[in-house]
């Protein structure tokens, strides 16, 4: 499949349209035409003159086909439209010369309404429904009956609602596109001393490129000569530029502030973090969120229907209470408009697409309209404890010797081990200089700890389940006991028979901790919950700091799962977590969040990432969902109410012609307009 980009796409309606047509074509079963991106996606075998001829029919065309950019012709026809009207206005009222007046409205009709004239009139040929189909009938009904003003009237304001309606999906598609562009176009390789300047994706692994001031770093690599401030706001929404120097890991897209930088590419564009960022944002575009699902299967039949309501306005009083038939079916012209699903059919796109845009340029990933929304009725959140609400660093604040093996054991154990606790035993080893010695047959024993064999031994390292039968002195418990008052997570060491020693581990709280928590419960999230493996003496003192409703301590991973689905019992759940220890709880919970700081695995689990290393976004990206969610019931009841109200004037017989197109138009430009404000968020 091969994606193109395409001009013209104005009508959502349209593109579900010219999906299906497309679709009916050899080869184009799997096609797909996006209308928030204005792309298509064929098959690279298909007959790209038939897909042509059938985009053609609205006026949209390939981008590629390389035609110079004519002229605005709905905009000229515009134009054209309004002088012949002023014009037949002066001639009728003024000059009182009615057969001049209706051939300029007639050219007023003509000169707006001529391309939706075409269109319906394929349409109904092949008994399709649309816009163009309810205008259509309109116009030729209108011209039959000698309403010339109110034909030429509904065709400027159908056309200027289009105008508009283009307008306001493009203003959000360039909004988008502006943030797709952040990736770089060339790198500047070093080779042999001499720079040479390719494009990045002929970058390989191990390549070193030159990085000078200004310039964007290419790909994903690590600092190997030079030290500048880099700034990663395309990363991670963070505008502070951040220190690099030699050794340090460097994001692909992020501006190199100042001096010059030697980088060793470790992963080819396609791989690297902002590559993989940009393209679930791509994807994110076209993401149907279960209301736009509503909405388009509901325009399918709310259409039909009004033509068989806009039959009986014709036809029953007429009929059955002896009113006259020009009144009625002028009336019934009048309900063909008020059907224009247009306006309903905006209410969602452009509201989603401008809040995944301004979450992206925050630093917060969203992978779909459909998280967007969930996160707008989120109620409840669910967070793991280490690294999120507190830094992820833990050190050896304390230990205990109760056996001269005690480091030694320690040390064998933790020192292959990437764990945050384990890097903080091997740390405080390494600092009272202990014996190097290695250990076998090691096996993670899941929530307790490991055990592993030493000179033929076997020992236990992890929580106060990992000892098992192995008894404690009181000696021994009243030290445990005193380390875990004082708030500290616990990491014993065991044989067989007795207990080698404690180590007390703290980790430090984030300082903006509180104030989010705090922030969350403002923005309308009733309950923040703090699920932890730790003990319930160091998960209480962290929950007292950072103020979370409620916590528990203790849990195993399949734990967290259970007090997951029991949240889930009294609303809806979002769990924050990193990515990987917190998977199972992330896929449970109704939203999966994870801190991603561009790690590939965090980009992968999650429904959202904060690409951040904290939760400093989080309250932001919940006041921009719930805006969204706000604003896109604001639209449907708007363009509805105003339909409505619009139908409700058949009654006592006051709808006009004119009445019902400014309707639809006023819903089209309400919901376009209060659409776009999200785009005005204010970024933190």
């Amino acid at each position: 499949m091969k994606e193109h980009k395409i001009t013209g796409l104005s009508c959502g309606h349209c593109a579900l349209k010219l999906e299906e047509q497309i679709q009916q074509l050899p080869g184009g079963e799997r096609a797909k035409v996006q209308f928030n991106s204005s792309k298509i996606v064929l098959d690279e075998n298909m007959d790209m003159d038939s897909v042509r001829s059938i985009l053609s029919s609205e006026n949209v065309r390939f981008e590629s086909d390389g035609e110079p950019k004519g002229p605005n012709w709905l905009m000229i026809g515009l134009y054209v439209s309004v002088a012949s009207f002023i014009a037949a206005l002066i001639t009728e009222h003024m000059l009182n010369i009615t057969y001049v007046s209706i051939v300029f409205y007639a050219v007023a009709t003509i000169a707006s309404g001529y391309s939706t004239f075409l269109k319906g009139l394929r349409n109904l040929t092949k008994l399709k429904f649309d816009i163009n189909t309810l205008m259509t009938v309109a116009l030729v009904g209108a011209v039959a009956i000698g309403e010339w003003k109110e034909a030429a009237l509904v065709a400027i304001l159908f056309g200027i609602n289009e105008l508009l309606e283009s307008y306001g999906m493009e203003k959000a598609r360039r909004s988008m596109e502006s943030l797709l562009k952040v990736a770089p176009k060339e790198a500047l390789l070093l080779r042999d001393g001499k720079t040479e300047v390719i494009s990045i994706e002929e970058l390989e692994v191990d390549d070193v490129v030159l990085v000078k001031t200004g310039q964007k770093i290419p790909s994903d690599g690590v600092v190997v000569y030079g030290k500048s401030s880099v700034n990663e706001a395309a990363i991670t929404g963070e505008s502070l530029p951040v220190e690099k120097e030699d050794g340090e890991t460097v994001f692909g897209g992020s501006i190199n502030n100042e001096g010059v930088l030697h980088v060793r590419i470790t992963k080819t564009y396609n791989q690297s973090a902002l590559s993989k960022i940009l393209a679930l944002v791509q994807e994110a575009q076209e993401s149907k969120t279960p209301t736009e699902l509503f909405i388009n299967r509901f325009a399918n039949y709310y259409t039909p229907i009004i033509m068989v309501v806009s039959a009986l306005v014709m036809l029953v009083p007429p009929l059955l209470l002896n009113e006259p038939w020009g009144e009625w079916f002028y009336q019934g012209l009048a309900v063909l408009i008020v059907g224009c699903p247009c306006a309903l059919i905006l209410s969602s796109p452009i509201a989603i697409l401008s809040g995944i845009t301004v979450n992206a340029r925050n630093g917060i990933l969203i992978k779909g309209g459909a998280y967007l929304e969930q996160l707008g009725k989120i109620n409840v959140i669910a967070f793991d404890k280490t690294g999120t609400l507190t830094l992820g660093e833990p050190h050896v604040v304390a230990e205990k010797s109760f056996h001269p093996d005690f480091y030694k054991v320690a040390y064998a154990i933790e020192k292959s081990s990437s764990h945050p606790l384990a890097k903080a035993v091997v740390a405080k080893c390494r600092e009272v200089g202990a014996e190097v010695v290695e250990a076998d047959e090691m096996t993670t024993v899941s929530g307790q700890g490991i055990t592993a064999v030493i000179d033929h031994k076997t020992y236990r390292l992890g929580n106060e389940r990992i000892i098992g039968s192995t008894l404690a002195s009181e000696d021994v418990k009243s030290v445990i006991d005193s380390f875990k008052e004082e708030g500290n997570t616990i990491v014993l060491v065991a044989s067989d028979t007795e207990i080698l020693g404690v180590f007390a581990i703290a980790d430090e709280i984030r300082k903006e901790s509180p104030d989010i928590i705090s922030l969350l419960h403002e923005k309308g999230i009733k309950e923040t919950v703090m699920l932890t493996g730790d003990h319930p003496l160091v998960a209480d003192k962290v929950a007292k700091k950072t103020g979370v409703s409620s916590f528990f301590g203790g849990l195993l991973p399949e734990d967290k799962v259970e007090k997951v689905r029991s949240l889930k019992k009294h609303g809806k759940v979002a769990m924050i977590g990193d990515g990987i220890n917190d998977a199972p709880a992330l896929a449970t919970a109704d939203l999966g969040i994870a801190m991603g700081k561009g790690t590939d695995s965090a980009i992968e689990t999650a429904d959202i990432v904060l690409m951040q290393d904290h939760l400093g976004k989080l309250p932001d990206a919940v006041q921009v969902s719930r805006k969204v969610n706000t604003i896109i019931k604001w639209n449907i009841g708007l363009s509805l109410g105003l339909k409505l109200l619009a139908l409700l004037l058949t009654i006592p017989g006051w709808l006009t012609l004119w009445i019902a197109i400014l309707s639809d138009m006023g819903a089209t430009i309400l919901v376009t307009l209060i659409s776009l404000t999200i785009l005005l968020h204010n970024r933190k």
